[in-house]
């Protein structure tokens, strides 16, 4: 059976996985209430876990080092009571080959290589090359879907990574390309990096230290 998260957990996990965001952004993530979420943060701020920076007229919240270890602290505790860790594991082994396979497919959306250049940059005037992007994304959405229901059968917090993914596609299929690989909407790119910092996070894993 899938177990819930308490709404402080997904709170400091929603910092975690964004990066950096505004308080609604935050809430947004799990879809908590806005009050509560500035509540928890106030808390989490005076605790040293997390800290409000401005830049350019823009505000947000990030994790600090003693937050990251609250976070991967509750999440360990979290999974280990849940009694789905191999199954997190088992998902994350199948996640990285098509990791990879997401990698190289937005480096193709963004580098076309020319006879002269094979840095040259995508002006995404040849359809065909796109296309080819395009169907390499939907082939690794479609190997998302059983691995996203799997997590989700864990720990709800999980759940909407692949639906996601699909609505990020569509968009892009249907015109907007900015929806492959931008990193202020919810496109392609950023779903799968949230998925990625998730499960490293959860399983108390290190990004740099992958296979």
């Amino acid at each position: 059976m899938t177990r819930e998260s308490a709404p402080e957990l997904l709170v400091l996990h929603a910092v975690r996985v964004t990066g950096y965001a505004g308080t609604p952004v935050i809430a947004r993530r799990y879809g908590l209430d806005v009050a509560r979420t500035e509540e928890v943060l106030l808390d989490a701020e005076a605790r040293g876990w997390v800290e409000h920076t401005s830049f350019a007229g823009t505000g947000g919240w990030s994790l600090t080092g003693p937050g990251r270890a609250e976070d991967e602290r509750r999440l360990a505790a979290e999974l280990g009571d849940a009694g789905g860790a191999e199954e997190v594991r088992a998902v994350y082994r199948g996640f990285l080959p098509l990791n990879a396979l997401l990698l190289g497919a937005c480096t193709d959306w963004q580098l076309r290589p020319t006879g002269g250049d094979r840095l040259a940059v995508n002006d995404h005037s040849d359809p065909g090359w796109d296309a080819g992007v395009l169907h390499e994304l939907a082939v690794i959405g479609r190997a998302l879907t059983p691995l996203a229901g799997r997590l989700a059968g864990v720990l709800t917090r999980f759940g909407g990574y692949d639906t996601r993914f699909a609505s990020a596609l569509a968009r892009a299929r249907a015109g907007d390309g900015s929806w492959v690989d931008r990193t202020d909407v919810d496109s392609c790119h950023r779903v799968w990096f949230e998925l990625h910092e998730d499960l490293i996070a959860t399983l108390g894993l290190d990004r740099h230290a992958e296979p």
